[in-house]
């Protein structure tokens, strides 16, 4: 019965040091994402499907005039 209150104990203290070691690897820029900035320009096009009412307003005033 000893041996289940020592294995707990020592899982315990390992999960605590895991968890440290997270904590210093996350606060040291480990998990910093470097790649993404650098290609998000590429994917963040929008194509104009509508023109907006102000082009539409004086395109429409345009064509009547003439």
């Amino acid at each position: 019965m000893d041996i289940i209150f020592v294995m707990i104990a020592v899982s315990i203290l390992i999960a605590v040091v895991f968890f440290i070691l997270f904590i210093k690897s996350v606060k040291s820029g480990q998990y910093d994402d470097m790649y993404t900035p650098s290609v998000r320009m590429l994917f963040e096009d929008e194509f104009v499907s509508e023109v907006p009412k102000e082009q539409k307003s004086t395109s429409k005033s345009i064509n009547q005039n003439q």
